[in-house]
């Protein structure tokens, strides 16, 4: 069965965190991940000024090296990390309507 890599909702309401997980495609949004692949708080703290993504980068290029589909919000993520390029083949544009 196909493996994507997409988000995992978790926490209290108005106090969401995303976990970044490989999962296979048919299951669930939150349902138990194949692995957790990192963690992404979008909410700022009091005195903070970034939002905070803690990954495994050698562990997201094993999922793709072996074949992974990211999401789009996924791809948006690493792209904005620097895990991936913004023009790679994964980008929302590239794979066509």
């Amino acid at each position: 069965m196909p493996i994507r890599i997409r988000m995992a909702m978790h926490g209290r309401k108005h106090n969401k965190i995303f976990h970044l997980v490989a999962i296979e495609q048919r299951k669930r949004r939150d349902a138990k991940p194949a692995e957790l692949l990192g963690i992404y708080n979008p909410a700022l703290k009091m005195g903070e000024t970034h939002k905070t993504v803690q990954w495994s980068v050698d562990r997201i290029k094993y999922w793709l090296g072996v074949g992974a589909i990211p999401s789009k919000s996924a791809v948006r993520l690493l792209e904005w990390g620097g895990v991936i390029p913004p023009d790679s083949k994964y980008h929302p544009k590239a794979l066509g309507p």
